[in-house]
């Protein structure tokens, strides 16, 4: 296998495998995993009796639906000439993700989106049944996408700063990791269709770039680096700063690791779950413990798992992740196929 291909199949299934780690726990408070899971909180991947598989949360799903969004909007721009990853593609995904959770579209003039594209080849996410269970879907996605309008930075949608703009996102970093920077750019437009606050998209771009450096070789420290450079070009930049900067000197020091957890947040707005996410993956380079302790806290456990499995999979490949918990994750191959198809159209569109 290619290995920049396996890195973008590893970011993606990794962020699966701590979606479905952390969506057991999700709501949790910690003392309440410790009662339910044992001293060390949740370790093991929990498994649905009726699927045998152990079930992904709305993060996945919409990372799923970035995904195609960007495969989407690339032909549609390919083709027409003119056009955004944003609003060309990303955004018509993120209403079929609306459908799939509600049953209709906000308005009727936008079910011309739930039509076969051409760059599906007959083979459109809303064929996967799966995709139509409700996982504790985020109401702020939920109610922006219900609006019938497309959150844009210069003409916000709401003034939330939530994590589902940033959970969803690193699709955008693979995608776009030839430039960091636009990746960063591109990723703040897609996270800004649901989320307004600036720190709710800057968030994103950050943690989009991240990813699309270490697609490009570089550890996680120097990823790091390159974010938090392009990051401060950006206006109201301080909020996601200081919370980066947080959990890199927590990582650094010696203190207990569910005490630094409790300073850097709960995880359910968008800098804490990135500053949760890099603190993990920066403390613990081992995949599988670095995710167990990215989900046991208080809080928002399957978006920061999500965030530091996409992170530990594009730093180190699948090998981070042990074969049984890869092999237990519900729709892995079709995650799997998404994750390669974006690869090989990145082949194809950024030759280096």
């Amino acid at each position: 296998m290619n290995h920049t291909h396996e890195l973008f199949i590893a970011s993606i299934l990794g962020g699966a495998i701590g979606d479905a780690l952390g969506y057991r726990v999700e709501f949790m408070k910690l003392d309440n995993i410790h009662s339910q899971f044992g001293k060390h909180g949740i370790t093991e991947l929990s498994i649905d009796p009726v699927t045998g598989k152990s079930l992904i949360s709305d993060d996945t799903q919409m990372t799923l639906f970035t995904i195609e969004g960007l495969r989407w909007a690339y032909d549609r721009c390919s083709r027409r000439g003119i056009g955004s990853y944003a609003g060309s593609g990303t955004y018509q995904s993120y209403l079929r993700w609306y459908f799939t959770q509600t049953g209709e579209m906000p308005t009727e003039k936008e079910m011309i989106w739930l039509e076969p594209q051409l760059y599906e080849e007959n083979d459109s996410l809303l064929n996967y049944k799966e995709l139509f269970f409700q996982r504790a879907p985020g109401m702020t996605c939920l109610s922006a996408l219900a609006s019938g309008k497309m959150g844009t930075i210069g003409q916000p949608i709401n003034h939330s700063k939530g994590c589902g703009g940033v959970m969803r996102v690193a699709p955008v970093g693979l995608f776009l990791h030839h430039e960091p920077e636009y990746a960063f750019k591109v990723a703040t437009e897609i996270a800004a269709i649901t989320h307004g606050h600036p720190t709710g998209y800057l968030s994103a771009g950050a943690f989009a770039t991240i990813i699309a450096e270490l697609i490009n070789g570089k550890n996680l420290n120097e990823s790091i680096i390159t974010a938090i450079s392009i990051l401060k070009a950006y206006r109201l930049h301080r909020e996601t700063l200081e919370a980066i900067e947080k959990a890199i000197t927590f990582a650094a020091g010696n203190e207990n690791i569910e005490h630094s957890i409790h300073q850097l947040g709960e995880g359910w707005i968008a800098e804490e779950a990135l500053a949760i996410a890099l603190y993990c993956a920066l403390k613990r380079t081992d995949g599988s413990e670095a995710l167990i302790i990215s989900v046991n806290h208080d809080g928002d456990s399957d978006s920061t798992g999500a965030i530091c499995g996409n992170i530990l999979g594009a730093a180190y490949g699948l090998k981070a992740f042990p074969q049984d918990w890869i092999e237990r994750i519900e729709l892995k191959d079709l995650i799997i196929d998404r994750a390669t198809k974006l690869a090989t159209l990145c082949d194809k569109a950024f030759v280096s």
